[in-house]
């Protein structure tokens, strides 16, 4: 049994920031289309609300989940890390497999 004792706050806050930035890019056309369901709904004036909020989330959404996807890896990051000092660190098992033997 092997142990992760530490993590690299910058690199988990990169790929957490990755992450969410693709589900952002996900998120934002599900939004889109919601607003374009509603808009039906309203009038003139609110489509055009309607869809420019729409459209703006599509633009917006990836870079916001983004941001927060990388700051929240960090302070997770951070966190686990004097966790780990204190408690000890998640334990793995880590076994070496064989090209083409599973």
């Amino acid at each position: 049994m092997q142990s992760i004792q530490s993590v690299g706050v910058f690199s988990c806050a990169k790929i957490m920031g990755a992450i969410y930035g693709v589900l952002g890019l996900l998120f934002g056309p599900m939004l889109f289309v919601i607003t374009l369901i509603g808009a039906l709904a309203g009038d003139q004036t609110h489509r055009i609300l309607a869809i420019t909020g729409g459209l703006a989330a599509m633009v917006f959404l990836p870079v916001v989940y983004g941001a927060l996807g990388f700051a929240m890896g960090a302070l997770s990051a951070w966190i686990y890390n004097i966790a780990a000092r204190k408690l000890g660190g998640i334990q793995i098992e880590i076994r070496d497999v064989i090209a083409g033997v599973h």
